[in-house]
């Protein structure tokens, strides 16, 4: 698992480090095939604190968590609480999907199949859904490429769609 912590506006202590660390140790228990894991700290001008993080999974999942309180070491306390009841979320769901998948191979040898034309099949695209993206980073991926649109999570974690227009704009949802 690559870690990162990351103060932007705050200088990151040793101690601050140390605690933040400790944090990516809290979230290894659920032997989640965790590719990345980042924190940003920030502080605002009001001096309230930010704790951000980013936990991108081997299921092309990612967790973003934020985290806002006036106590820096409260704050992370808060976002790995949270984090870790994502991930405990994540993983009984994939627990259970395992087993709801037993059942129906049971179900299925009892069914005879049908045949399937291959006109009809669907083909899956998969989806690149690694890390969040800035409009420009995606809107310069989306040129790069020749594909017409382009999915992606934003900074903020929610789901965005970039398409190509015909006049060489480009539509965002």
């Amino acid at each position: 698992m690559n870690t990162s912590i990351v103060g932007r506006g705050i200088d990151l202590t040793d101690p601050i480090k140390n605690y933040a660390q400790s944090a990516f140790d809290a979230i290894k228990k659920y032997n989640l095939d965790i590719i990345s894991a980042n924190i940003v700290l920030s502080e605002n001008k009001k001096g309230i604190f930010t704790v951000e993080f980013v936990i991108n999974l081997k299921d092309k999942q990612t967790v973003v968590i934020t985290q806002k309180d006036k106590d820096l070491y409260a704050a992370i306390d808060l976002a790995v609480d949270r984090a870790q009841k994502s991930l405990r979320r994540y993983a009984d769901k994939i627990k259970e999907h395992g087993e709801g998948i037993k059942a129906l191979a049971v179900e299925e040898e009892a069914t005879p199949k049908e045949s399937v034309s291959e006109e009809d099949d669907i083909i899956p695209m998969e989806l690149k859904l690694y890390k969040p993206l800035d409009f420009e980073e995606a809107k310069e991926l989306l040129k790069e490429s020749e594909e017409n649109f382009l999915v992606f999570n934003d900074i903020d974690g929610n789901l965005r769609v970039l398409v190509k227009l015909d006049n060489g704009k480009f539509g965002l949802y």
